[in-house]
């Protein structure tokens, strides 16, 4: 059976190494943070927030606490505050060791299309172009298929680029593939799911 939305921000969660800085895009990703657990992970989100909490329990939330996607969350022991200058040079300047992004569309050589739809009303690109240029690693978190049933792992992206060659990860509700020379390669698979079950709802090259 496919995994749903918190078992693949769980998946996302395994990825994630003790000590390190980590970003959470917006989307299925700001939901790693509750599947941390004890690692000593420390969350950044780029609109100035380092050391991240998990979403607040209903009626405990502060409106003044907000991730990049203007969700309430919490805040740790080690949390600390700055303008977004500061948040960005720390992405720009190789500070933080993974991004767990969401995507409308991974092409088979790691091309990352996740900020606009030609023809919908877009506030901007936010911080996804210095997070693919900027941090260590790029995991993203995508259902396999779009509402049509087509793939979203592709031979080529049809949307504006976020960047070119970035993603190293991809984690879908049918399972985890990584990006390496002429494809992808399946690391992993949902419980229940085939592969060929998988490779029939890729377009892109399987490995």
């Amino acid at each position: 059976m496919p995994w749903n939305r918190e078992q693949m921000a769980a998946r996302a969660a395994d990825e994630l190494q003790d000590g390190t800085y980590v970003n959470l895009g917006i989307g299925i990703p700001t939901l790693v943070a509750n599947y941390t657990g004890d690692k000593d992970i420390t969350l950044q989100s780029e609109n100035g927030m380092l050391g991240m909490g998990p979403f607040p329990f209903e009626g405990e939330e502060d409106p003044d606490l907000i991730n990049a996607g203007k969700q309430t969350i919490t805040e740790v022991d080690r949390t600390s505050y700055f303008d977004s200058a500061t948040s960005f040079g720390m992405i720009r300047g190789g500070k933080i060791a993974a991004a767990v992004l969401g995507a409308m569309e991974v092409a088979e050589n790691g091309d990352l299309a996740n900020w606009m739809i030609p023809g919908k009303l877009v506030k901007g690109m936010g911080g996804a172009m210095d997070l693919v240029a900027g941090v260590g690693r790029v995991i993203v978190v995508m259902d396999h298929q779009n509402k049509k049933g087509e793939s979203k792992l592709l031979k080529s992206c049809t949307l504006p680029l976020t960047g070119k060659g970035v993603v190293d990860r991809i984690i879908t509700n049918l399972g985890v593939l990584d990006v390496v020379a002429g494809g992808l390669a399946i690391v992993e698979l949902a419980e229940g799911v085939t592969e060929q079950e998988l490779r029939d709802a890729t377009e892109a090259a399987i490995v």
